[in-house]
């Protein structure tokens, strides 16, 4: 049966489309044409607009194109989604947004505090694994996919403990809570490792685990959140079923295969960025280093 019965809004999320193009608009308009009212601002960047502009089109891929209605048929594309939208957009949205902006959003009084706070990195690892692990139960996972309320408010929860996951490795904010060096290389390996436990449990499964990939009426509930309620109303569908030939476990343990690759892509990616960058800041100050060693020694040899 093909996708377009669900109708144009249902496929493209105009309203969605709109709200990206402003919200586009209103970056270049304050980092262009307004950062004279922000102090120490400086020149937008290629690298800062080509990534706030990438992040900005994958959100709208994820969330807004017929992506999104894709996902609540297939729980692969779902994990799909998942990963792309907490393991990539939030470092380019990071890297987007220029310094000097950040500066005023995280020196608010009244974001400092949590923000601070949330971005510790022991923190900030433990809060994301956690709540992706708690989402990914089957009964809380049925109860927010068929509650526009709860899908809306835990999808943005699980966004911003990402970008407070990202954040100690990604930001170049002075006074920030920053992972340094072959830290960082250990924090990407922690978030890797802490997450594996939830893939594991949908990928070795031996039966499929959520309802609302699975029961016709739960699917249809589900569907309510991307669906307009008078185009389904006006539809006799059964279930997932109807839109393809993959049995529902084994669309499961793919979604938990998905998942893990995306993730393993894209931290082996930052991976070797940080071990590069390392390795250059190594190469670039060995004199410094060295003459700090021998300085270290003679202290020692000279305190014996």
């Amino acid at each position: 049966m093909p996708l377009s019965i669900f109708g144009f809004q249902a496929l493209w999320s105009p309203f969605f489309i709109l709200s990206t193009i402003v919200l586009i608009a209103m970056y270049f308009f304050i980092t262009i044409k307004k950062r004279h009212l922000f102090e120490g601002s400086q020149a937008l960047s290629k690298k800062e607009a080509s990534a706030f502009v990438i992040a900005i089109g994958l959100l709208y891929i994820v969330k807004g194109s017929p992506v999104d209605l894709i996902g609540h048929i297939l729980f692969s594309v779902h994990m799909a989604q998942m990963a792309l939208l907490l393991m990539l957009i939030p470092p380019l949205f990071i890297t987007g947004i220029p310094i000097w902006i950040w500066r005023k959003v995280v020196d608010n009084r009244f974001i400092k505090p949590m923000f601070r706070f949330f971005t510790k990195p022991l923190l900030a690892l433990i809060v994301f694994s956690g709540l992706f692990s708690f989402y990914h139960i089957p009964v809380i996972f049925d109860v927010v996919k068929q509650n526009e309320i709860y899908h809306s408010l835990f999808t943005l929860i699980l966004f911003i403990s990402s970008i407070l996951l990202w954040w100690p490795i990604m930001n170049k904010l002075e006074g920030e809570h920053q992972v340094h060096g072959l830290s960082k290389i250990g924090y990407i390996i922690g978030s890797a490792i802490l997450i594996t436990p939830a893939c594991a449990l949908i990928i070795f499964a031996d039966q499929p685990m959520y309802a609302t990939y699975t029961s016709g009426e739960a699917w249809l509930k589900a569907m309510e959140l991307c669906v307009p309620a008078s185009v389904l109303s006006g539809l006799t569908l059964s279930g997932p079923e109807l839109f393809t030939s993959m049995p529902a476990i084994e669309d499961q343990q793919l979604g938990g295969v998905i998942m893990k690759m995306i993730q393993e892509v894209i931290y082996g990616v930052i991976l070797a960025m940080v071990f590069f960058q390392w390795y250059r800041s190594e190469q670039d100050n060995a004199e410094e280093i060295t003459n700090k060693a021998l300085l270290d020694r003679q202290a020692f040899a000279a305190n014996k």
